[in-house]
């Protein structure tokens, strides 16, 4: 499996290894089987271009996804495309306290659910939502400032 880690105008290197692994570790732990996917790191001017391109908001946000091929798809598949504003974590984790990398960690996994079919744009679909984002983390043992 091909994991890719791009990074483009961020304040502070991230590390694609603790990236790759945490990838890695979601796909297994949710029994996902594809061939490639993308975690590209950003900031805060490019995923707001992003957010206002797609969904018609220019705000801030801390992760866009797209997912690309679905399980039924056959041949090399392509999980999708993450885009993670690390710029968006380093505000939050100061207003709210915790942990940049940790904050950062959950926006990938946040963003991987998305690629996998969750949403979280009804109240139910964020509960379950973040319901699985703390199941995973708390396995993994990153242990994250959960917002609600």
């Amino acid at each position: 499996m091909k994991i890719l880690v791009t990074q483009k105008k961020v304040p502070a290197k991230i590390d694609a290894r603790i990236v790759k692994k945490l990838v890695k570790d979601f796909l297994e732990f949710h029994s996902c089987v594809t061939d490639e996917v993308s975690i590209h790191f950003v900031d805060t001017k490019t995923i707001c271009k992003l957010h206002d391109e797609f969904f018609n908001d220019p705000s801030p946000t801390d992760c866009i996804s797209f997912p690309i091929d679905t399980a039924e798809d056959e041949g090399y598949k392509v999980l999708g495309e993450v885009f993670v504003c690390p710029e968006t974590a380093v505000h939050y984790v100061a207003k709210n306290g915790g942990d940049v990398m940790q904050e950062i960690q959950l926006y990938v996994v946040h963003g991987l659910l998305h690629l996998l079919g969750y949403d979280d744009l009804t109240p139910q679909d964020r509960k379950v939502m973040r319901r699985e984002e703390k199941r995973f983390l708390q396995k993994t043992g990153i242990a994250v400032k959960m917002y609600n």
